[in-house]
């Protein structure tokens, strides 16, 4: 299968090309794929920054481990969770299903109630981790959305999430940074995993079957 040969291509690119930039296109694309990911009771509780300013990529470089790849891609994916479940956030997104499809159900709106008298009072770490978890299936979505457009990609977690915070201004919007992704394409050269074998445990070791 086409996808599965272009999962096989991907791997983890340490050196990306700092003059090829990625088409605009290609990137709408990806993003498109972690915007159509599932989310628990369908919520999207969190948001993606698009990063293409080099100063800006910089600063997060530097609080990333100096990984030069944040600054090499020609866009970097910021992946940040809602902080925390509120009422007025449930509310917006049932509000906004209701209003596309333009009716009500009641088990729908019972479903509302349920999760405004569960979520919000819950401690906001919990909330958090909850939110940040859906983040990570969007990731996933953006990660494989960029294989199929043979577009080179590195999830990282190696960063300082309150200093990316700071420099996004992301408190004020009531997210926190969970996981940042470069795209760009891998360099010619100076890349010592290229040419390496992709290793993943095989199938015998990786699931098992309850029939």
């Amino acid at each position: 299968m086409p996808l599965l040969e272009k999962l096989r291509w991907r791997y983890a690119t340490k050196k990306m090309d700092a003059q090829r930039p990625v088409p605009a296109d290609k990137v709408e694309r990806i993003i498109e794929a972690a915007r159509l990911a599932p989310t628990s009771s369908g919520l999207q509780p969190y948001e993606i920054l698009l990063v293409t300013n080099p100063e800006v990529k910089k600063r997060i470089s530097a609080v990333a481990w100096n990984q030069q790849q944040v600054v090499d891609g020609s866009h970097l994916l910021v992946f940040a969770a809602w902080d925390n479940y509120t009422a007025e956030r449930i509310n917006q997104m049932f509000d906004y299903t209701n209003e596309v499809r333009g009716f009500e159900n009641e088990g729908w709106e019972k479903y509302r109630q349920q999760l405004l008298a569960t979520y919000p009072q819950r401690d906001a770490e919990v909330n958090f981790s909850h939110a940040a978890r859906q983040a990570y299936i969007g990731l996933s979505a953006a990660v494989i959305a960029a294989a199929f457009e043979e577009v080179d990609s590195v999830p990282m977690e190696g960063f300082d999430p309150a200093a990316v915070d700071e420099i996004l201004g992301l408190q004020a919007r009531g997210l926190k940074s969970v996981v940042i992704l470069p795209l760009g394409y891998r360099a010619d050269a100076g890349d010592w995993l290229v040419d390496l074998p992709k290793v993943r445990r095989p199938r015998g070791q990786f699931v098992t079957e309850v029939a």
